[in-house]
């Protein structure tokens, strides 16, 4: 990889944060899918479709924080604070340094740490 997935995901993270969704659906590839299971489960296609999933979650479940991140074999684990707990998300990337796919959930640590 010619970028750097654990700066791209802070990256992600900052903007998430910052509640920009326009630099959230930069981050992602024309052909990018999120899988979310942190209230029921959903998957998402489409930039209208992680448009509107970015608005609810933006509106529903802002991030506070950086719980932890590490490195995988194709991208980053990033965990971080939400009102209601820790979420967990798996994102991996393209040749290009957009994201790819995006897996979400509760952290199993979550529910040790109580809602934050």
């Amino acid at each position: 990889m010619s970028f750097d997935p654990m700066a791209t995901a802070v990256d992600w993270l900052d903007a998430y944060r910052a509640g920009d969704i326009d630099a959230i659906l930069r981050m992602y590839a024309d052909d990018a899918v999120v899988h979310c299971s942190c209230v029921g489960t959903k998957t998402i296609t489409g930039k209208e479709g992680l448009r509107a999933y970015w608005a609810e979650r933006l509106r529903d479940y802002p991030a506070s924080g950086l719980d932890d991140i590490r490195p995988t074999d194709d991208g980053t684990v990033l965990s971080y604070v939400t009102r209601d707990g820790v979420v967990s998300a798996v994102l991996t990337f393209n040749a290009s340094g957009q994201i790819a796919s995006l897996a979400c959930g509760p952290s199993k640590d979550s529910s040790e740490r109580g809602p934050a």
